[in-house]
């Protein structure tokens, strides 16, 4: 009895890694992560929308690819649910999570409950600005729903994108790899927007700042390191997110915009562009090295085999590592590349500088200085002191472990 309920126990087990070269990935792979990449282009959008005209109706073309991206993936995963539910093959069931007797990959069912908290954000923002006005700040409560909901859809696509990776062999493999690693570069992208008002370049001489990129930004570094069989995979998210912000930096201003709301105080006649992006590429590429030095990256499973002891060692050297680089650089780059951001060099459509502020902020002198280094001013004095830098480092290496433990759990991630 034993001997022959074993083997049927495991089969759904090898039945979901039993894919070989002659397998692809399905087609709606590639529309999901198109659909994704609607989620930081339009949140961007949405912001210059307010900053440059002010409310409108709820149906702005900014919305609507929101909106796109967070429906257009739960649809397809929930066709993808449907098929497999009744008309799934064994492989394809067992390569699926089952929800009420519904059956989908994780992916899935994570990205249809985040579109689910994106609708119920869309009714709430709209009767929060009808009830309160402008937001104050991009964190607002309905706004954080929709960020939750983001994130969730976001992270479903990961999850859906790396459990091919994980199964698939060969060219497919690859295919699903860079599908993968461009996810996390649309992550990366997304959190930068809802980070914005941490992350301003007057700010980068502070303390906060950095804390702030040091706990948001390694842990998607390290998980696509780590996880994703590219060889510079960091480096791509990186990249990723850094032509995402680009194009919005030089797309919206082409096109012409005018204030509706008072007061008016900085009459723009263009939509207001985002700030120039954070030259993350550096530290991710700092990352891509120190995964290869280690031999850490997901090009097979030696490193499982390895003992415990020794394991564990080289995980504690790499966080240490990731942090000390990913803040070292920061420091170093941000510091002084925001000065530049700051001056009149950066003045023009390439560098944005000066032309990202709302309509409704008064022009003076605070635009192109530091903020938060005058003692005068106790409740925003925030200048950047070896305790914060240690905060900082502390904040990197909690991002950077959380990173490499869901780097390593996502390698095994099957369905």
């Amino acid at each position: 009895m034993d001997a022959v309920s074993a083997p049927e126990i495991s089969r759904p087990v090898r039945d979901v890694n039993r894919l070989t070269a002659e397998h692809n990935l399905p087609a709606h792979a590639y529309a999901v992560l198109a659909a994704l990449a609607c989620l930081p282009i339009g949140i961007t959008w949405d912001i210059s929308w307010h900053l440059s005209i002010g409310r409108d109706t709820f149906w702005t073309p900014a919305h609507v690819v929101i909106q796109i991206g967070g429906v257009v993936p739960a649809l397809l995963f929930a066709l993808h649910a449907f098929r497999t539910t009744f008309f799934g093959t064994a492989q394809e069931k067992a390569a699926a999570v089952s929800f009420f007797g519904a059956r989908a990959p994780l992916g899935a069912w994570v990205t249809m409950w985040g579109s689910l908290a994106m609708l119920t954000s869309a009714p709430f923002d709209d009767w929060w600005h009808n009830t309160y006005g402008l937001d104050v700040k991009i964190i607002s409560p309905p706004h954080a729903v929709l960020g939750l909901g983001m994130l969730a859809v976001a992270l479903g696509v990961l999850l859906f994108l790396l459990s091919w990776q994980n199964r698939l062999t060969g060219k497919a493999q690859s295919t699903a790899a860079i599908l993968f690693t461009l996810a996390i570069g649309l992550l990366v992208a997304e959190k930068s927007v809802f980070l914005l008002e941490y992350t301003w370049a007057n700010l980068q001489h502070g303390s906060w700042f950095y804390k702030v990129i040091a706990a948001q930004f390694p842990i998607l570094f390290v998980i696509a390191a780590r996880a994703s069989r590219m060889r510079w995979a960091a480096t791509i998210a990186a990249g990723t997110y850094t032509v995402i912000v680009l194009f919005m930096v030089w797309i919206l201003p082409l096109f012409p915009a005018q204030p509706k709301l008072a007061p008016i105080y900085n009459p723009v006649d263009h939509m207001v562009p985002p700030p120039f992006p954070l030259l993350l590429i550096v530290p991710a590429f700092a990352i891509d090295c120190i995964f290869q030095l280690f031999r850490l990256k997901n090009f097979g499973n030696a490193t499982q085999t390895a003992p415990w002891g020794k394991r564990a060692l080289k995980n504690i050297a790499v966080v240490l590592a990731v942090a000390v680089l990913f803040l070292g650089l920061s420091l170093v780059i941000d510091w002084n590349f925001s000065k530049f951001l700051l001056s009149p060099a950066a003045e023009n459509w390439l560098f944005s500088g000066n032309r990202h502020w709302p309509y409704y902020s008064q022009p003076g002198d605070w635009q192109h200085r530091f903020w938060g280094l005058d003692p005068a001013r106790a409740r925003d004095y925030d200048p950047l002191r070896m305790s914060g830098v240690f905060v900082a480092y502390l904040c990197a290496v909690v991002s950077s472990s959380i990173g490499l433990l869901l780097g390593n759990w996502m390698l095994k991630v099957r369905r």
